[in-house]
């Protein structure tokens, strides 16, 4: 009986050295992990990413991320660097048309939060709907807001105290 595990279980990785923490572009990654599940630890990596750098580089997306070679992480991280220069699409890329530069780029990590950062503080200061919104802490992207997305405990009604029976006299 053929097991799947025993398939993944490449003869040639016996030979190979295994680091239990590989590390990514600062990201310290678990070598149990296989490698297109390891790479999307990288703030801004996806699984489509994962896919297309490995495809260039011609690693096995199911081999376990602790049997990399040096030159293997070498390589992933130079296309995670520069994916421009490894001819992956523009459309693949999180950055494009940078409102600053205007080029095209991957943005990984802290440059993440930072540019998200710096992209809503620009809006505010420019006035527009979008800095608006965000100024008083509403719904940006055209959801509605009668009815979803409160914030707060619900205030509900207080229960007074007795109840005082009305006044009678002064009728007419």
């Amino acid at each position: 009986m053929v097991f799947i595990r025993d398939i993944l279980n490449f003869a040639y990785l016996a030979d190979q050295e295994y680091r239990h923490i590989v590390r990514i572009l600062g990201n310290d990654i678990p070598g149990d992990k296989t490698i297109l599940v390891g790479m999307t630890q990288i703030r801004g990596v996806g699984r489509s990413f994962s896919t297309a750098i490995l495809d260039m580089t011609g690693i096995h997306p199911s081999s376990h991320i602790g049997y990399l070679t040096e030159p293997q992480v070498e390589s992933i991280e130079k296309i995670l660097q520069d994916p421009k220069a490894a001819d992956i699409p523009t459309w693949f890329l999180n950055r494009r048309k940078d409102a600053e530069t205007g080029e095209n780029k991957h943005i990984f990590n802290s440059d993440i939060e930072f540019t998200i950062r710096n992209d809503v503080e620009r809006e505010r200061i420019s006035g527009s709907w979008r800095g608006y919104r965000h100024m008083y802490g509403l719904k940006v992207r055209g959801q509605r807001t009668r009815t979803a997305g409160r914030r707060g405990g619900a205030v509900g009604v207080a229960k007074g105290g007795k109840i005082q029976p009305a006044k009678s006299g002064g009728s007419k």
